[in-house]
């Protein structure tokens, strides 16, 4: 006998067919539906079209409004796919989160699936109920063959979600930078801004995305870029101690001075947090001990009130050359 147990896709579909003996005739075509559910999940396309002929219904939905074309596009099954949009299944159904086979195609990279869709009529600016289209999706998943597709079809690269993101903005966020360069050229802005104020650029920094900082920068980019509080790519660096993502930022050129709305500079940042080897990077490029922030108070200033001598060491006697 075979030891591995059965998988739990096996064991619904079984659970599936057994409910079909032992249900009263009134659930039968209820029954009929989830079967027909159970029955693309595991592949299944002959049985599929045999469940079809018996009555089920395409487009039956589960409790969450997914219904069996979306389990096929989600399951990369280009068969079962076809045989549901020739029995009639609507290319645009939506579940209650508001996917559709559109972006459940853009979300697991499916890019046969998805230009099967878009023949049969899939709408490309449909939303999830967080505001992303298929085209945030599939950048935010790093597929540049369906972005290149999905812009071929006319999808809009300056659309934004309920956050104000862009896809650049989530491509940014989730260092894809193979789809960044796509994006640009088919139209995103750069500069766009989302509801903090944040560039795809500021984004990247947030996230430590090191490459992303670089692609961007090569881009276009631009370094001095501040958010709705003045944060800087350099504040939001060292904030979330993301060192490499700094080392980058200064190697590039960004201001060690560049102050927010508060006054406060990434050196006193790096103070403020304790980041020796930070501190040592932007004295290095040039970061001046003697600013001030709005309350007055200069990087020294912040690490005496807060105790950190050896961060007062550090201000007092730079080491030689730590970059």
């Amino acid at each position: 006998m075979d030891p591995r147990p059965p998988s739990l896709k096996l064991l619904l579909l079984i659970g599936g067919l057994l409910a079909a003996v032992i249900l009263p005739s009134g659930a039968a075509e209820k029954d009929l539906d989830t079967e027909l559910r159970l029955t693309v999940m595991v592949g299944d396309t002959e049985t599929a079209a045999r469940l079809l002929d018996q009555g089920a219904h395409v487009d039956a939905p589960n409790p969450f409004g997914k219904t069996a074309l979306m389990f096929a596009v989600e399951g990369g099954d280009l068969a079962t796919v076809s045989l549901l949009l020739s029995r009639g299944a609507d290319v645009n159904a939506r579940t209650v989160a508001g996917c559709t086979p559109l972006t459940f195609a853009a979300e697991a990279g499916h890019m046969g699936i998805s230009a099967l869709l878009l023949e049969r009529g899939a709408h490309l600016h449909d939303r999830t109920r967080a505001g992303w289209d298929a085209l945030m999706i599939a950048a935010r998943n790093g597929y540049p063959e369906i972005v290149e597709q999905l812009l071929f079809k006319g999808a809009d690269p300056k659309a934004a979600d309920r956050d104000g993101r862009t896809a650049l903005m989530q491509a940014a966020a989730k260092g894809q930078i193979a789809v960044l360069p796509l994006l640009v050229k088919g139209g995103a802005e750069l500069e766009a801004r989302d509801k903090q104020g944040a560039t795809a650029f500021l984004i990247a920094a947030d996230q430590g995305q090191v490459d992303a900082i670089s692609t961007l920068t090569e881009l276009g980019a631009r370094l001095d870029a501040q958010d709705g509080m003045g944060s800087t790519a350099l504040h939001l660096a060292i904030g979330h101690s993301h060192a490499a993502a700094v080392e980058r930022l200064l190697a590039l050129g960004a201001d060690p001075n560049q102050a927010d709305q508060e006054g406060v500079t990434p050196l006193m940042e790096a103070v403020a947090a304790g980041h020796l080897e930070m501190i040592d990077w932007l004295l290095a490029a040039g970061a001046r001990v003697d600013l001030k922030d709005k309350a007055g108070r200069t990087a020294a200033d912040i690490a005496a009130h807060m105790g950190k001598t050896q961060v007062l060491e550090r201000l007092a006697f730079p080491p030689a050359n730590p970059l």
